[in-house]
């Protein structure tokens, strides 16, 4: 089985310092979302800000992605690249998926923003995917089994008429961007490996209002949901503990 990196006390401060900074940059990213503003902006704005804070931005040159932001709009179920050309409209599903690097170690986060007005469609969707990402976390306890958290999500979801997108997960964070162990959206309570005290994992239900299946777009990056219905998606970094969850990338 391959290691887990467990951290010290020393590294979950600095991955506490990492996560705020995600949550602080990601909050003006959502105040910045509105109508006519392009995807190229909100990832100009999200580097000006890394910087400002300290820190690296952890997507930017990463497998080559060119930005510090992925911008995935409605259908676009993540790793959309921001553009010029992309302009926000009114009633679209603004993903945005952003990390950090600060003194080495990654913080990494997503959420969904409705443009102005959306449908009620739209907001189902979310607020499922917001609630899955909420009980994946709440079975995030030692003694528990990634298959805990991953049956948490998929029961959610699929109860409500939703798909889960299978081709990504969740996974481990710390030192690397992407760690063992991977965290699926899908699975059966009480398999895969045991979570213990110190392990750091980044867990990211993305939740389609169709077909589970997704296409990769001719950027090589960009992945869109197969039927081209709405995908959400939210993420947080979140530090297993003796006392239960902790969210690193949540407000305090």
């Amino acid at each position: 089985m391959a290691q887990v990196e467990i951290k010290s006390a020393d590294e979950i401060v600095l991955m506490r310092e990492a996560g705020r900074i995600v949550c602080e940059i990601l909050d003006e990213l959502e105040e910045a979302v509105a109508p006519g503003v392009t995807t190229w902006e909100l990832d100009a704005l999200a580097e000006k800000l890394i910087y400002a804070k300290g820190a690296k931005p952890a997507f930017k040159g990463y497998l080559g992605f060119p930005s510090c932001l992925c911008a995935s709009i409605n259908y676009e179920v993540v790793h959309g690249i921001p553009s010029k050309k992309r302009k926000l409209a009114e009633g679209d599903l603004m993903k945005l998926d952003f990390g950090v690097v600060y003194r080495g170690f990654f913080g990494d986060s997503a959420r969904t923003v409705p443009v102005g007005k959306v449908s009620r469609e739209a907001r189902g969707l979310v607020e499922v995917t917001r609630e899955s990402l909420q009980k994946a976390i709440a079975a995030s306890v030692p003694g528990n089994r990634i298959g805990d958290i991953s049956h948490a999500v998929q029961s959610h979801v699929e109860a409500r008429g939703y798909s889960v997108v299978r081709n990504f997960t969740g996974h481990g964070i710390g030192r690397k961007l992407h760690e063992k162990p991977e965290v699926p959206n899908f699975g059966e309570p009480g398999s895969g490996m045991k979570l213990r005290p110190g392990m750091t994992i980044a867990i990211e239900p993305m939740v389609n209002l169709g077909t589970a299946e997704v296409a990769l777009l001719e950027d090589d990056w960009t992945a869109v949901t197969l039927d081209h219905k709405l995908s959400a998606h939210f993420e947080h970094t979140v530090l297993i503990t003796d006392h239960g969850p902790e969210v690193l990338t949540r407000r305090a």
